[in-house]
């Protein structure tokens, strides 16, 4: 099932076109990667889903109703810029904001408790949110993006500010709201992150979306049905079927070699030809890291 739907939607600030006939689903529960350079329509995209702007053509449901008011209390969204009220006091703030989202009183102290428990800050409360270094103000954002329990959680760029300790706090953190059934669109440039993290990428370049898929499915076809061998001796030639890519001296008399399968030639066939020339001590398909796709597929590359 699909927690948010996106149909023919367009969005233009005078000749400027932001968005270009998006169509998208997201499924419920996954970790959904919203992908693309500067400027290619991401945080148009993310405005209009929150309801700050208004698309100009094409509709959004979510859980198969029209997108409307009231879908603002079930979405928490954590803007990469990032907007705190620097003379109030973290406890207040996070009470009036847990408020704004419909908890009661009772409820958003009980919320705000179990977080500031799992994030050990419960000295935090009285201090003022401008005394707090960018690192604990960007925590004090993420735990009033979830407070309210929202089922669609927007995060831009959710790891601006932290240290690699709290950056993996805020990873295990995402990974737990998915596994409690949650719904995350993660919208980051840090590739790795993406790695990680996401079931599901859609890539938007120029106002329009250039791909879509699942993680798993998206790096299959990207595969370019080349191994990485590491062996002992240096590889002179092979067979036909078989195109030498590269080959890296290590030490110790090893080496590391891309080779290419062409002319619907087996993995097998190939490192039978390589047990009768060498030494293999690995033998590995080399998988497409997602940068490598963000990069092949925005700069217009082949991946076949």
């Amino acid at each position: 099932m699909n927690i948010l739907t996106v149909e023919n939607t367009y969005k233009a600030y005078g000749d400027f076109k932001a968005l270009i006939d998006i169509n998208l689903s997201i499924p419920e529960g996954s970790i959904f990667g919203l992908l693309g350079p500067n400027g290619a329509g991401k945080t148009t995209l993310i405005r209009i889903i929150t309801q700050i702007i208004a698309a100009d053509q094409g509709s959004i449901k979510i859980n198969d109703e029209p997108l409307n008011i009231k879908h603002i209390q079930t979405i928490g969204y954590l803007p990469e810029e990032r907007g705190l009220y620097k003379k109030m006091k973290v406890g207040e703030h996070l009470l009036y904001l847990a408020q704004l989202k419909g908890l009661s009183k009772k409820e958003a102290m009980e919320q705000i408790k179990i977080w500031f428990r799992k994030f050990d800050i419960a000295g935090w409360w009285g201090k003022k949110v401008e005394d707090l270094s960018k690192g604990m103000q960007q925590k004090i954002q993420f735990i009033i993006t979830v407070l309210h329990k929202p089922k669609l959680i927007i995060l831009d760029e959710p790891f601006s500010g932290f240290d690699p300790i709290n950056v993996n706090i805020i990873k295990d953190e995402i990974l737990n709201l998915a596994k409690e059934g949650n719904t995350i669109i993660f919208s980051t440039h840090r590739m790795e992150s993406v790695e990680e993290l996401c079931d599901h990428i859609v890539l938007i370049n120029k106002a329009e979306i250039i791909l879509e898929g699942s993680k798993k499915t998206i790096k299959e076809d990207y595969k370019t049905n080349t191994f990485e061998v590491e062996h002992k001796k240096l590889i002179s030639e092979l067979d036909d079927g078989f195109d030498l890519k590269n080959q890296e001296q290590l030490e110790d008399g090893f080496y590391r070699t891309s080779i290419k399968i062409v002319n619907g030639k087996s993995p097998n066939e190939l490192l039978k030809t390589l047990i009768d020339k060498v030494e293999v001590h690995s033998f590995i398909e080399k998988i497409p890291s997602m940068n490598e796709i963000f990069i092949s597929t925005v700069q217009g590359g082949d991946h076949a």
